[in-house]
Protein backbone atom coordinates (compact mmCIF):
# COMPACT_ATOMS: atom_id res chain seq x y z
CA UNK A 1 0.00 0.00 0.00
CA UNK A 2 1.28 3.48 -0.87
CA UNK A 3 2.45 5.48 2.11
CA UNK A 4 0.51 8.70 2.77
CA UNK A 5 3.94 10.35 2.82
CA UNK A 6 4.20 9.67 -0.93
CA UNK A 7 0.95 11.49 -1.76
CA UNK A 8 1.36 14.77 -3.70
CA UNK A 9 0.16 17.95 -1.97
CA UNK A 10 -1.54 20.68 -4.00
CA UNK A 11 -1.21 24.11 -2.41
CA UNK A 12 -3.91 26.80 -2.49
CA UNK A 13 -2.06 28.80 -5.16
CA UNK A 14 -1.80 25.75 -7.44
CA UNK A 15 1.80 24.64 -6.82
CA UNK A 16 2.22 20.90 -6.23
CA UNK A 17 4.66 19.24 -3.84
CA UNK A 18 5.58 15.74 -5.06
CA UNK A 19 5.22 14.24 -1.57
CA UNK A 20 4.60 15.15 2.06
CA UNK A 21 8.23 15.16 3.27
CA UNK A 22 9.86 18.57 3.71
CA UNK A 23 13.49 19.22 4.54
CA UNK A 24 13.02 21.66 7.41
CA UNK A 25 15.07 24.84 7.73
CA UNK A 26 18.36 24.63 9.62
CA UNK A 27 21.00 27.33 9.92
CA UNK A 28 23.98 26.34 7.75
CA UNK A 29 26.44 29.12 8.66
CA UNK A 30 28.60 28.76 5.52
CA UNK A 31 28.07 32.10 3.77
CA UNK A 32 31.16 34.23 3.08
CA UNK A 33 32.27 37.32 4.99
CA UNK A 34 29.92 39.46 2.89
CA UNK A 35 26.97 37.14 3.67
CA UNK A 36 26.86 35.91 0.08
CA UNK A 37 26.34 32.38 -1.18
CA UNK A 38 29.43 30.16 -1.38
CA UNK A 39 30.21 27.02 -3.42
CA UNK A 40 30.09 25.09 -0.13
CA UNK A 41 26.47 26.11 0.47
CA UNK A 42 25.63 25.10 -3.09
CA UNK A 43 27.19 21.67 -2.45
CA UNK A 44 24.79 21.08 0.45
CA UNK A 45 21.63 21.90 -1.47
CA UNK A 46 22.63 20.13 -4.66
CA UNK A 47 22.92 16.97 -2.58
CA UNK A 48 19.67 17.58 -0.74
CA UNK A 49 17.85 18.25 -4.01
CA UNK A 50 18.50 14.58 -4.78
CA UNK A 51 17.22 13.46 -1.35
CA UNK A 52 13.67 12.71 -2.51
CA UNK A 53 12.02 15.43 -0.38
CA UNK A 54 9.16 17.20 -2.13
CA UNK A 55 10.27 20.54 -0.68
CA UNK A 56 13.52 21.93 0.68
CA UNK A 57 13.49 24.96 2.97
CA UNK A 58 16.70 26.96 3.13
CA UNK A 59 18.27 27.85 6.44
CA UNK A 60 17.75 31.26 8.09
CA UNK A 61 18.24 33.78 5.22
CA UNK A 62 18.30 37.28 6.67
CA UNK A 63 16.58 40.31 5.15
CA UNK A 64 18.79 42.74 7.12
CA UNK A 65 22.55 42.28 7.26
CA UNK A 66 22.76 44.05 10.62
CA UNK A 67 20.38 41.52 12.16
CA UNK A 68 22.05 38.13 11.74
CA UNK A 69 21.24 34.95 13.64
CA UNK A 70 24.90 33.98 13.20
CA UNK A 71 27.79 35.47 11.21
CA UNK A 72 27.62 32.89 8.41
CA UNK A 73 24.01 33.67 7.40
CA UNK A 74 23.16 34.46 3.79
CA UNK A 75 21.51 37.87 3.31
CA UNK A 76 19.00 38.79 0.60
CA UNK A 77 19.11 42.56 0.07
CA UNK A 78 20.14 45.13 -2.50
CA UNK A 79 23.84 44.31 -2.01
CA UNK A 80 23.45 40.56 -2.55
CA UNK A 81 25.31 38.74 -5.32
CA UNK A 82 22.48 37.85 -7.70
CA UNK A 83 24.59 35.34 -9.66
CA UNK A 84 25.29 33.49 -6.42
CA UNK A 85 21.61 33.47 -5.51
CA UNK A 86 20.74 32.03 -8.92
CA UNK A 87 23.34 29.29 -8.53
CA UNK A 88 21.96 28.55 -5.04
CA UNK A 89 18.39 28.26 -6.36
CA UNK A 90 19.47 26.11 -9.30
CA UNK A 91 21.36 23.71 -7.04
CA UNK A 92 18.40 23.33 -4.69
CA UNK A 93 15.88 22.66 -7.48
CA UNK A 94 17.94 20.70 -10.00
CA UNK A 95 16.24 17.36 -9.23
CA UNK A 96 12.79 18.86 -9.85
CA UNK A 97 11.76 19.47 -6.23
CA UNK A 98 10.58 22.74 -4.71
CA UNK A 99 13.13 24.92 -2.94
CA UNK A 100 11.88 27.85 -0.84
CA UNK A 101 13.97 30.55 0.81
CA UNK A 102 13.23 30.93 4.51
CA UNK A 103 13.40 34.68 5.17
CA UNK A 104 14.04 36.04 8.64
CA UNK A 105 14.82 39.16 10.64
CA UNK A 106 16.29 38.48 14.07
CA UNK A 107 15.11 41.60 15.85
CA UNK A 108 16.74 41.60 19.29
CA UNK A 109 18.08 38.04 18.86
CA UNK A 110 21.45 39.10 17.34
CA UNK A 111 24.89 39.04 18.92
CA UNK A 112 25.96 42.43 20.23
CA UNK A 113 29.18 42.26 18.19
CA UNK A 114 27.02 42.39 15.07
CA UNK A 115 24.51 44.91 16.35
CA UNK A 116 24.82 46.84 19.62
CA UNK A 117 21.37 48.42 19.24
CA UNK A 118 19.09 45.85 17.60
CA UNK A 119 15.46 46.49 16.76
CA UNK A 120 12.56 45.05 18.73
CA UNK A 121 8.96 46.05 19.44
CA UNK A 122 9.97 47.04 23.00
CA UNK A 123 13.25 47.53 24.88
CA UNK A 124 12.98 44.16 26.62
CA UNK A 125 16.25 42.23 26.78
CA UNK A 126 16.43 38.53 26.02
CA UNK A 127 16.31 36.45 29.19
CA UNK A 128 19.41 34.43 28.47
CA UNK A 129 22.55 34.15 30.62
CA UNK A 130 25.75 35.76 29.46
CA UNK A 131 28.54 33.24 29.26
CA UNK A 132 26.28 30.68 27.59
CA UNK A 133 27.82 31.38 24.18
CA UNK A 134 25.66 34.40 23.34
CA UNK A 135 25.72 38.09 24.21
CA UNK A 136 22.72 40.26 23.36
CA UNK A 137 22.39 44.02 23.71
CA UNK A 138 19.32 45.80 25.02
CA UNK A 139 17.14 46.41 21.96
CA UNK A 140 15.94 49.74 20.64
CA UNK A 141 12.18 50.34 20.51
CA UNK A 142 11.10 50.39 16.89
CA UNK A 143 9.52 53.48 15.41
CA UNK A 144 6.67 53.34 12.93
CA UNK A 145 9.24 53.93 10.17
CA UNK A 146 11.36 51.02 11.45
CA UNK A 147 8.34 48.71 11.31
CA UNK A 148 7.41 49.77 7.79
CA UNK A 149 11.02 49.26 6.72
CA UNK A 150 11.07 45.68 8.07
CA UNK A 151 7.91 44.92 6.07
CA UNK A 152 9.56 46.38 2.97
CA UNK A 153 12.71 44.29 3.58
CA UNK A 154 10.69 41.06 3.63
CA UNK A 155 8.91 42.10 0.43
CA UNK A 156 12.17 43.01 -1.34
CA UNK A 157 13.88 39.77 -0.28
CA UNK A 158 10.89 37.72 -1.43
CA UNK A 159 10.94 39.27 -4.90
CA UNK A 160 14.70 38.72 -5.04
CA UNK A 161 14.17 35.05 -4.18
CA UNK A 162 11.55 34.68 -6.91
CA UNK A 163 13.76 36.41 -9.50
CA UNK A 164 16.74 34.22 -8.53
CA UNK A 165 14.77 31.01 -9.20
CA UNK A 166 13.53 29.89 -5.80
CA UNK A 167 10.10 28.32 -6.13
CA UNK A 168 8.64 29.90 -2.98
CA UNK A 169 9.43 31.70 0.26
CA UNK A 170 8.80 31.09 3.92
CA UNK A 171 8.58 33.98 6.39
CA UNK A 172 10.05 33.08 9.78
CA UNK A 173 7.49 34.08 12.40
CA UNK A 174 8.64 31.68 15.13
CA UNK A 175 11.49 30.99 17.56
CA UNK A 176 11.79 34.48 19.02
CA UNK A 177 12.71 36.35 15.81
CA UNK A 178 11.16 39.72 15.05
CA UNK A 179 7.66 38.67 13.94
CA UNK A 180 7.56 36.26 16.89
CA UNK A 181 8.68 39.11 19.17
CA UNK A 182 5.70 41.19 18.03
CA UNK A 183 3.35 38.26 18.71
CA UNK A 184 4.68 37.70 22.24
CA UNK A 185 3.26 39.78 25.12
CA UNK A 186 6.58 39.25 26.90
CA UNK A 187 8.62 40.95 24.18
CA UNK A 188 5.95 43.31 22.85
CA UNK A 189 4.80 45.78 25.49
CA UNK A 190 3.71 48.48 23.08
CA UNK A 191 0.56 50.48 23.70
CA UNK A 192 0.07 51.67 20.11
CA UNK A 193 -1.55 49.91 17.13
CA UNK A 194 1.30 47.36 16.98
CA UNK A 195 0.88 46.02 20.54
CA UNK A 196 -1.60 45.09 23.23
CA UNK A 197 -4.36 42.95 21.72
CA UNK A 198 -3.52 39.87 19.68
CA UNK A 199 -4.96 41.64 16.62
CA UNK A 200 -2.44 44.44 17.07
CA UNK A 201 0.45 42.11 17.88
CA UNK A 202 -0.32 40.10 14.71
CA UNK A 203 -0.43 43.22 12.54
CA UNK A 204 3.23 42.98 11.51
CA UNK A 205 2.74 39.40 10.32
CA UNK A 206 -0.50 40.11 8.42
CA UNK A 207 0.86 43.23 6.74
CA UNK A 208 4.12 41.47 5.84
CA UNK A 209 2.25 38.63 4.12
CA UNK A 210 0.24 41.20 2.13
CA UNK A 211 3.38 43.10 1.11
CA UNK A 212 5.15 39.93 0.08
CA UNK A 213 2.19 38.80 -2.02
CA UNK A 214 2.12 42.16 -3.77
CA UNK A 215 5.86 41.87 -4.46
CA UNK A 216 5.87 38.29 -5.84
CA UNK A 217 2.47 38.22 -7.54
CA UNK A 218 -0.15 35.46 -7.62
CA UNK A 219 0.72 31.77 -7.75
CA UNK A 220 4.14 32.06 -6.09
CA UNK A 221 4.03 30.02 -2.85
CA UNK A 222 4.22 31.90 0.45
CA UNK A 223 4.58 30.03 3.72
CA UNK A 224 5.13 31.10 7.31
CA UNK A 225 6.77 29.31 10.20
CA UNK A 226 4.73 29.99 13.33
CA UNK A 227 4.99 28.90 16.93
CA UNK A 228 2.14 26.61 17.95
CA UNK A 229 2.98 28.17 21.32
CA UNK A 230 5.95 29.97 22.86
CA UNK A 231 5.70 27.46 25.74
CA UNK A 232 6.63 30.27 28.07
CA UNK A 233 4.55 31.71 30.89
CA UNK A 234 3.06 34.96 29.67
CA UNK A 235 4.03 34.33 26.03
CA UNK A 236 2.14 33.62 22.81
CA UNK A 237 -0.20 30.68 23.50
CA UNK A 238 -1.75 27.86 21.51
CA UNK A 239 -5.18 29.46 21.95
CA UNK A 240 -3.79 32.64 20.41
CA UNK A 241 -2.23 30.61 17.60
CA UNK A 242 -5.62 29.11 16.75
CA UNK A 243 -7.24 32.56 16.81
CA UNK A 244 -4.49 33.97 14.60
CA UNK A 245 -4.99 31.19 12.06
CA UNK A 246 -8.54 32.46 11.55
CA UNK A 247 -7.06 35.74 10.29
CA UNK A 248 -4.40 33.94 8.26
CA UNK A 249 -7.21 32.14 6.44
CA UNK A 250 -8.11 35.50 4.89
CA UNK A 251 -4.60 35.92 3.44
CA UNK A 252 -3.05 34.20 0.41
CA UNK A 253 -0.88 31.87 2.51
CA UNK A 254 -0.02 28.53 0.88
CA UNK A 255 1.50 26.55 3.76
CA UNK A 256 1.59 27.00 7.53
CA UNK A 257 4.50 25.36 9.35
CA UNK A 258 4.12 24.89 13.11
CA UNK A 259 6.99 24.78 15.55
CA UNK A 260 7.48 26.20 19.05
CA UNK A 261 9.72 27.88 21.58
CA UNK A 262 12.63 30.29 21.22
CA UNK A 263 16.20 30.80 22.34
CA UNK A 264 14.80 31.53 25.82
CA UNK A 265 12.76 28.29 25.75
CA UNK A 266 14.34 25.78 23.30
CA UNK A 267 11.31 23.58 22.68
CA UNK A 268 12.42 23.19 19.06
CA UNK A 269 14.89 20.60 20.37
CA UNK A 270 12.35 19.19 22.82
CA UNK A 271 13.70 20.94 25.91
CA UNK A 272 12.08 23.33 28.38
CA UNK A 273 14.22 25.42 30.72
CA UNK A 274 11.42 27.67 32.02
CA UNK A 275 7.82 27.43 33.15
CA UNK A 276 5.87 26.39 30.04
CA UNK A 277 2.76 28.26 31.12
CA UNK A 278 -0.72 27.23 30.03
CA UNK A 279 0.56 24.98 27.21
CA UNK A 280 2.70 22.65 29.32
CA UNK A 281 2.06 19.08 28.21
CA UNK A 282 0.63 16.52 30.63
CA UNK A 283 3.25 14.13 31.98
CA UNK A 284 1.50 11.26 30.17
CA UNK A 285 2.37 12.75 26.76
CA UNK A 286 5.83 14.12 27.38
CA UNK A 287 7.62 11.06 26.02
CA UNK A 288 5.77 11.23 22.71
CA UNK A 289 7.93 12.02 19.71
CA UNK A 290 7.01 14.97 17.44
CA UNK A 291 6.76 17.58 20.17
CA UNK A 292 4.17 19.83 18.53
CA UNK A 293 1.62 17.35 17.14
CA UNK A 294 -0.40 17.61 20.35
CA UNK A 295 -1.06 21.24 19.40
CA UNK A 296 -1.24 21.00 15.60
CA UNK A 297 -4.60 19.19 15.37
CA UNK A 298 -6.43 22.22 16.83
CA UNK A 299 -4.64 24.53 14.44
CA UNK A 300 -5.28 22.34 11.40
CA UNK A 301 -8.98 22.13 12.26
CA UNK A 302 -9.11 25.93 12.05
CA UNK A 303 -6.81 26.33 9.04
CA UNK A 304 -7.88 26.59 5.40
CA UNK A 305 -4.29 26.18 4.17
CA UNK A 306 -2.18 22.98 4.55
CA UNK A 307 -0.33 22.58 7.84
CA UNK A 308 3.20 21.24 8.26
CA UNK A 309 4.72 20.22 11.59
CA UNK A 310 8.45 20.09 12.36
CA UNK A 311 10.14 18.86 15.51
CA UNK A 312 11.01 15.39 16.79
CA UNK A 313 9.65 13.11 14.06
CA UNK A 314 11.78 9.97 13.96
CA UNK A 315 9.46 6.96 13.38
CA UNK A 316 7.90 6.60 9.94
CA UNK A 317 4.73 5.02 11.34
CA UNK A 318 4.24 8.08 13.60
CA UNK A 319 4.59 10.37 10.58
CA UNK A 320 2.06 8.31 8.61
CA UNK A 321 -0.41 8.13 11.49
CA UNK A 322 -0.29 11.90 11.99
CA UNK A 323 -1.13 12.37 8.29
CA UNK A 324 -3.88 9.74 8.36
CA UNK A 325 -5.46 11.21 11.51
CA UNK A 326 -5.56 14.63 9.90
CA UNK A 327 -3.24 16.28 12.42
CA UNK A 328 -1.10 17.72 9.64
CA UNK A 329 -0.56 17.73 5.87
CA UNK A 330 3.25 17.63 5.63
CA UNK A 331 6.09 16.41 7.84
CA UNK A 332 9.19 18.51 8.42
CA UNK A 333 12.45 16.64 8.94
CA UNK A 334 15.58 18.53 9.92
CA UNK A 335 18.51 17.11 11.88
CA UNK A 336 18.12 13.50 10.67
CA UNK A 337 18.87 14.74 7.15
CA UNK A 338 22.27 15.94 8.32
CA UNK A 339 23.08 12.37 9.26
CA UNK A 340 21.36 10.72 6.29
CA UNK A 341 21.10 13.20 3.38
CA UNK A 342 19.08 10.70 1.30
CA UNK A 343 16.61 9.98 4.12
CA UNK A 344 13.34 10.99 2.35
CA UNK A 345 14.10 8.71 -0.58
CA UNK A 346 14.84 5.83 1.77
CA UNK A 347 11.67 6.46 3.78
CA UNK A 348 9.50 6.54 0.66
CA UNK A 349 11.05 3.32 -0.66
CA UNK A 350 10.30 1.53 2.62
CA UNK A 351 14.00 0.98 3.36
CA UNK A 352 13.94 3.11 6.53
CA UNK A 353 11.36 2.76 9.29
CA UNK A 354 13.10 4.88 11.94
CA UNK A 355 15.11 8.01 11.15
CA UNK A 356 18.47 8.48 12.85
CA UNK A 357 18.34 10.23 16.23
CA UNK A 358 21.96 11.07 17.16
CA UNK A 359 20.79 13.64 19.69
CA UNK A 360 19.93 10.75 22.00
CA UNK A 361 23.65 10.17 22.62
CA UNK A 362 24.93 13.77 22.44
CA UNK A 363 25.05 16.10 25.44
CA UNK A 364 22.59 19.02 25.18
CA UNK A 365 25.37 21.62 25.12
CA UNK A 366 27.14 19.80 22.30
CA UNK A 367 24.10 19.39 20.02
CA UNK A 368 24.53 22.62 18.04
CA UNK A 369 28.29 22.09 17.44
CA UNK A 370 27.71 18.44 16.52
CA UNK A 371 25.10 19.24 13.88
CA UNK A 372 27.20 22.15 12.66
CA UNK A 373 30.07 19.71 12.10
CA UNK A 374 27.80 17.60 9.90
CA UNK A 375 26.99 20.73 7.87
CA UNK A 376 30.72 21.27 7.41
CA UNK A 377 31.11 17.73 6.08
CA UNK A 378 28.25 18.14 3.58
CA UNK A 379 29.61 21.52 2.50
CA UNK A 380 32.93 19.85 1.68
CA UNK A 381 31.14 17.12 -0.32
CA UNK A 382 31.94 14.56 2.37
CA UNK A 383 29.61 12.07 4.00
CA UNK A 384 28.35 12.82 7.51
CA UNK A 385 30.40 11.62 10.46
CA UNK A 386 27.97 10.09 12.98
CA UNK A 387 30.90 8.76 15.04
CA UNK A 388 32.11 12.29 15.87
CA UNK A 389 31.97 12.94 19.61
CA UNK A 390 30.19 15.93 21.07
CA UNK A 391 33.36 17.11 22.76
CA UNK A 392 35.33 17.06 19.49
CA UNK A 393 32.52 18.83 17.66
CA UNK A 394 32.37 21.55 20.33
CA UNK A 395 36.10 22.20 20.00
CA UNK A 396 35.86 22.41 16.21
CA UNK A 397 32.83 24.71 16.37
CA UNK A 398 34.48 27.12 18.77
CA UNK A 399 37.40 27.63 16.38
CA UNK A 400 35.39 27.71 13.13
CA UNK A 401 32.63 30.05 14.35
CA UNK A 402 35.22 32.42 15.84
CA UNK A 403 36.93 32.63 12.45
CA UNK A 404 33.64 33.29 10.64
CA UNK A 405 32.87 36.01 13.19
CA UNK A 406 36.32 37.58 12.77
CA UNK A 407 36.07 37.50 8.97
CA UNK A 408 32.65 39.15 9.05
CA UNK A 409 33.76 41.94 11.39
CA UNK A 410 36.96 42.50 9.39
CA UNK A 411 35.00 42.74 6.13
CA UNK A 412 32.63 45.27 7.69
CA UNK A 413 35.51 47.31 9.06
CA UNK A 414 37.10 47.29 5.59
CA UNK A 415 33.91 48.56 3.96
CA UNK A 416 33.57 51.30 6.59
CA UNK A 417 37.18 52.50 6.17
Amino acid sequence: MTSPLATPLTLPGGAVLANRIVKAAMSEGVADAHNDVTPRLINIYRRWSESGAGLLLSGNVQVDRFHLERPGNVVFDGASDLAGLRAYAEAGTHAGNHFWAQLSHTGRQVDEQINAAPLSPSDVEIDFPRGAGYAFARPRIMTEADIENVIAQFAFASKLARDAGFTGVQLHAAHGYIISQFLSPLANRRTDAWGGSLKNRARLLIETIAAVRKAVGPGFPISIKLNSSDFQKGGFTNDECVELVGWLNETSLDLLELSGGSLEQPKVVGIAVKDEGVDARPASTKAREAYFVDYSARVRAAAKMPVMVTGGFRTVSVMEEALTRGELDAVGIGRPMLVDPELPKRILSGEVKVAPAPEASIDLFHLLPWFNAQFEHLADNLDPDPALTGEAAAALFKVSEAKVFADLLAARAGRAA
